[in-house]
């Protein structure tokens, strides 16, 4: 810009203290600047044309995609070609019967069947979720709602236990909706690398919530399925894996889980039946 103005000086000056002969050298000069202008302009142009910008290798893409290209995969594969619209479609709500092994904390193992009614929210955070499990000795409900667990016995409300309600709350933010729903749920991704288990690849996806709380989700780079997630608590790494995958309404399901605590399972789950979509009463995750 100062250089353009220091030009106009000269020029300036120079049509003042020639004004009576020099016009016509002026306006030769302008129109030799002009043709140089366009000239340079034309050479640009061409230089330009001559270096492409390199297009998008497709097979590199796919061997190197990143954290979201990686997550948007596994939502449309989950919804069977419709992605998160599907799924919020179908899953407004789910009822699942099953059956349950769980090792409690004096290392005794407890088979139980098992009722879980959800229903959706905007963020898996304010979602409402009951679950009933009928052991041979005692039957008993863990509610969350509004961010709160409690239980019910024999229409008693009562306050579980800690370790009962830490592990009811991970398996909510610490299952695979918290990688469906990553962007609803404002999670930051991050892509930490690949591995290859027992000759399956697997792209490593980590999900951190807005409370910090990390999933590593091993994502089948083959078929874009989720067949195992780690997570941290207490100072335990507790891996889980998925098994029997199967469609249910149009959307994916693992219809059989197992969890380790490290080198040992502290709980196995079978599905029975999930419906997904019929209206649940409200006033079942409720403390009245």
């Amino acid at each position: 810009m100062f250089l353009r103005f220091t030009t106009f000086l000269s020029i300036t000056a120079f049509i003042l203290g020639f004004a009576a002969t020099g016009l016509s050298q002026d306006a030769t000069a302008k129109k030799d600047e002009k043709k140089n202008e366009k000239k340079s302009e034309t050479k640009a142009e061409k230089k330009d044309e001559a270096k492409p910008t390199p297009a998008v290798n497709a097979k590199d893409a796919a061997k190197n995609p990143t954290a979201e290209q990686v997550a948007e995969s596994v939502i449309y594969i989950y919804g069977l070609g419709g992605g998160r619209a599907v799924l919020n479609q179908i899953r407004k709500t789910a009822i699942e019967r099953g059956r349950t092994s769980v090792r409690n904390a004096d290392g005794q193992t407890q088979q139980a069947n098992y009722a879980r009614w959800t229903q959706r929210a905007e963020t898996l955070d304010k979602e409402k979720i009951r679950l009933d499990q009928e052991f041979p000795t005692a039957r008993y409900s863990l509610v969350r709602n509004d961010d709160k667990i409690f239980g019910i016995y024999n229409d008693s409300v009562f306050t579980p236990r800690e370790d009962a309600s830490r592990a009811f709350q991970n398996q909510i933010i610490h299952g695979i909706e918290a990688l469906l729903r990553y962007k609803e749920n404002e999670s930051k991704l991050e892509l930490a690398g690949k591995d290859k288990v027992q000759g399956v690849e697997y792209h490593l996806v980590d999900v951190v919530d807005k409370a910090g709380r990390k999933t590593r989700f091993y994502v089948s780079a083959k078929t874009f399925r989720v067949m195992m997630l780690d997570y941290d608590d207490e100072g335990i790494k507790y891996r889980r894996k998925f098994y029997d995958y199967n469609y249910a309404q149009g959307t994916l399901v693992p219809f059989r889980t197992v969890l380790w605590a490290g080198d040992r399972i502290v709980e196995e789950t079978e599905i029975g039946t999930v419906t997904f979509g019929q209206k649940i009463d409200d006033s079942i995750f409720s403390a009245g």
